[in-house]
This record gives C-alpha cells, structure tokens and sequence, in this order.
C-alpha cells in the first residue's frame, strides 16, 4: 500500500486541492462508482525494447507492488478519486501518439512516440514518488534521461525554462470535463532542472510498456519534486525564456511551494 507521510505536511495545499475536488464534485457522476480492475501482474503492450537497469540511481527501498502503483493515482484527467483512473483510462488512445517541440529550439519538430523510443537506450530507475498529500510511493520506472532529449533537440542560448503540456481530449478523459483545474495540464522545469540526470522521461515501468492511468505513453519523473510535477501523457514540449504559466499557478493563491525546492 502507499506509505503514509507525516500528516502535517502541506495542510494548506491539500486543503487547496480538497476545494478544488469540491468544485467539481458536482461532476463526479462522468466517471462512475465501479472497482478499478483487480490487476496485479504488467499486461502485454507495445515492445519496449532492451531495457538497461541503471542502479547508480536507484533508491535501495523495497518497490511497491505493481497493483499499488496502477490502482492508486492521481490522473484528474480520468477523475478525482484514486481508484479513477485504474477504472476509465482505458478509454484512452495513445498509438498514433506525437509529440510537438518548439520555442527557443534550434531543432523544432513533431516526434513520433515510436521513433522516439529507438533514439534513446531505455533503463530502469527505481525512486520514490512522493505526493504532497503525504503519501508516496517506490516505483522502478523505465524510460530515458530528458536531458538526452534536449541535447538532441539543441536548444538556443534564450532557452531558461522547459514547459510540457500533457493531452487534451475529453471525450476520452472524462475528468476533463469536470472544471477543477484549467485545462489541458502544463508543467514546467528550469533548464538546469530539465538537463539533471535524475529526470526521466518514463515509458513504462515494471519493465513493461506505462499504463494508460500512470500516464501512457510518456511522463516526466522528477524524484526530489511532487508527484503534482510528474505531467503526464505529453503532447508538447516547449523551451521558453519565461517561467512557464504552470497546473500549480491556476490554483486559487497559485504558487510553486508544493513542488518541490528550486523551481524559480
């Protein structure tokens, strides 16, 4: 089961979220009542080609098992309880899947999440996730630095700031029809942050291909931050001279405290 952190950690952002699910609880009726599925092994998916395990990173915590990691979640796209997103994101497509790069880029482009997937050698990184609910989880990713991606991507001397936006489709997430947060999702890193070897970009885990509720088909993992700064499903990924106008900003009294030290 996720591991329970010390209850007096970030009272006033949880109680920010917790307003937030009150707006929208309204709407709760677009993801139903039903059990998640009783899942407890990796299902079949695309090849995920050789994966390398990379222990120079991993924390020596014993990883949680792979039903807590899929039916435990916050996807707000796919509803706001933890067990929604283990229920509807299956409703999601996500082959044909690209991915948008532009702003202060010497390579601007639109990647194929399949070609992508050859461009890189995959690894497992094993790090603990923790949400500012307090909980966390230990969960052994696999995927590729992000900084391996923005070397090839050759970004311009303007470049400061890195923004993701995660997949706007509410007719296959249904959350997204709930006005809780300003869709679609954004996040964003400072260059430095972007470029550290700890951030990954995940697509998979458990050594097999990322299920849709963990944020199919590519995520970003950043392990000293807030789980709220793993995006999920990216779409577009932007260099940028500004601090990007990120998901934590739209919250009422926005700010950047949940996200871990050093975002500004």
């Amino acid at each position: 089961m996720p591991v329970p952190e010390s209850a007096g950690i970030h009272e006033e952002r949880r109680l920010t979220l917790g307003t937030a699910t009150i707006v929208g609880s309204g709407l709760l009726s677009l993801v139903g009542n039903a059990p998640p599925p009783d899942q407890t092994e990796p299902s079949p998916g695309p090849d995920t080609g050789p994966i390398v395990a990379n222990g120079a990173f991993d924390t020596d915590e014993p990883a949680n098992s792979y039903r807590d990691v899929t039916t435990y979640n916050n996807f707000y796209e796919f509803g706001q309880g933890k067990s929604d997103p283990a229920r509807n994101a299956g409703t999601l497509h996500t082959r044909p899947w690209t991915i948008k790069v532009e702003g202060a880029v010497a390579k601007p482009q639109t990647i194929d999440i399949d070609d992508m997937l050859t461009w890189f050698p995959l690894e497992t990184r094993i790090y603990r996730m923790r949400c500012v609910e307090a909980w966390s989880l230990v969960i052994p990713w696999v995927g590729f630095p992000l900084g391996a991606l923005i070397k090839r991507l050759e970004p311009t001397g303007n470049a400061k700031f890195v923004e993701f936006t995660s997949l706007l489709r509410p007719e296959e997430m249904p959350g997204q029809r709930a006005p809780i947060l300003a869709w679609p999702y954004v996040e964003g890193l400072r260059l430095d942050e972007a470029m550290h070897p700890l951030t990954l970009l995940a697509t998979g885990l458990y050594d097999n291909p990322l299920p849709n509720q963990n944020g199919a088909p590519i995520r970003l993992v950043v392990p000293w931050k807030y789980g709220l700064k793993g995006i999920k499903s990216i779409v577009k990924i932007r260099f940028t001279d500004t601090q990007p106008n990120t998901i934590g900003d739209r919250f009422p009294g926005g700010d950047h405290s949940a996200a871990g030290p050093g975002l500004r």
